[in-house]
């Protein structure tokens, strides 16, 4: 299928809505034939996992996602012994249960998650393909339906979170930025409903705060506040003050970057 198709297919119910930008499912596509597993890098809010669970659909796969935090263990995602009632029993992990039973386990900016866990994927996500579980003794390999696929900002993490060169080797690789604005104002239109030209002009107010990232800014307004102002909009919100509620307040608390945001806000409405 083409990029054009594949959006038809998302809009007609067979798979989340999602635009191509460039040939990200060709690539991913061409990653789960190849049994090859997939890291996806890029900003927040950038469209990363409604791409995955887009792709999931596409190829009718179950999706079995982690979201990765600083007390995350190997033992989260491999499992481990817990009592119940007067029997010591083995519970799976969620990694371990996709390598059982086939789909795509993935796991959402991994790096925030403890450095063991990266021990545990470096023989899944090579040509092994393997999940060792110590406690258990078992070796599993990984059935042709497996996909292992993680995600990151780069652009957010910091040097000591950042992926070991010998953990990114092993995985085919996707880079996403925020879409060029004609694309992106499909996506917000596509997303809330509201009409493209008054989408069109919330982009362009995503662009000008975007440039204010050398301001003081801690993060871009990302795609996904774009919609939410849009989804307020379409709620009865007047413009100015659904994007105060969408944009503004989620990205700071200085009042002089508030009161900056606003005039941008202000003079495209």
């Amino acid at each position: 299928m083409t990029g054009k198709t594949a959006s038809i297919a998302a809009l007609s119910g067979e798979a989340p809505f999602y635009i191509p930008s460039a040939s990200e499912i060709e690539v991913f596509e061409a990653a789960y034939k190849s049994r090859m597993a997939m890291l996806i890098k890029g900003p927040t809010g950038c469209g990363k996992t409604r791409f995955v669970s887009h792709m999931a659909a596409r190829l009718g796969l179950p999706l079995h996602t982690v979201s990765c935090h600083d007390d995350l263990t190997s033992s989260d995602l491999v499992g481990r012994y817990l009592i119940k009632g007067r029997e010591t029993v083995w519970v799976d992990g969620p990694l371990t249960r996709v390598v059982r039973q086939g789909g795509i386990c993935y796991l959402d900016e991994v790096v925030e998650a403890r450095k063991d866990t990266t021990v545990i994927i470096h023989p899944l996500s090579d040509d092994r393909r393997i999940l060792t579980i110590e406690k258990t003794g078992e070796e599993l390999h990984a059935p042709d339906d497996f996909m292992l696929v993680i995600s990151y900002n780069p652009g957010y993490q910091h040097i000591l979170k950042d992926l070991k060169p010998s953990t990114r080797q092993r995985f085919a690789a996707i880079e996403f930025d925020y879409p060029p604005e004609p694309v992106e104002a499909d996506i917000v239109a596509g997303e809330s409903g509201l009409d493209r030209a008054v989408c069109a002009r919330l982009v362009a107010i995503g662009g000008k705060m975007r440039a204010l990232a050398d301001s003081g800014i801690e993060a871009s307004p990302s795609t996904r506040l774009l919609v939410h102002a849009a989804t307020l909009i379409k709620n009865g919100l007047s413009p100015t003050a659904a994007c105060e509620a969408a944009i503004v307040k989620p990205l700071t608390d200085d009042a002089e970057l508030q009161a900056a945001m606003k005039g941008m806000i202000e003079a495209v409405f």
